[in-house]
């Protein structure tokens, strides 16, 4: 069964990055869109960035030009390096395939404060 495992968060200072790593077990990875999504206590899940299985990307308004998804399907792994980061930017982030999802790993903390 696929998992997926998030890491790479933390505390960091407005203007600041960070890189977020996603590990996924299975071989079938590759064939998956996926995407990033991240949560703050009370409000939904709502989808950061998104990544085809061939490349194609999409980003959430708020983090076009400060966010960039990636991936390497040789080593199961799909990334998301944060910059210029804003407090709003706070959350814990989640990876996962395109719908249906599979149960929700751990997800990453990422606070950005001063």
């Amino acid at each position: 069964q696929v998992q997926f495992v998030e890491s790479g968060g933390g505390l960091v200072q407005p203007g600041g990055s960070l890189r977020l790593s996603c590990a996924a077990s299975g071989s079938i990875f590759r064939l998956y869109a996926m995407g990033w999504y991240r949560q703050t206590p009370g409000k939904q899940r709502e989808l950061v960035a998104r990544i085809t299985s061939g490349g194609l990307t999409n980003y959430l308004d708020s983090v076009k030009g400060r966010f960039t998804i990636s991936r390497d399907n040789a080593k199961n792994t799909m990334y998301l390096q944060m910059n210029n980061l804003k407090p709003e930017d706070t959350a814990v982030y989640y990876c996962n395939k395109d719908t249906p999802f599979i149960p929700w790993g751990q997800g990453t903390q990422v606070t950005v404060s001063s």
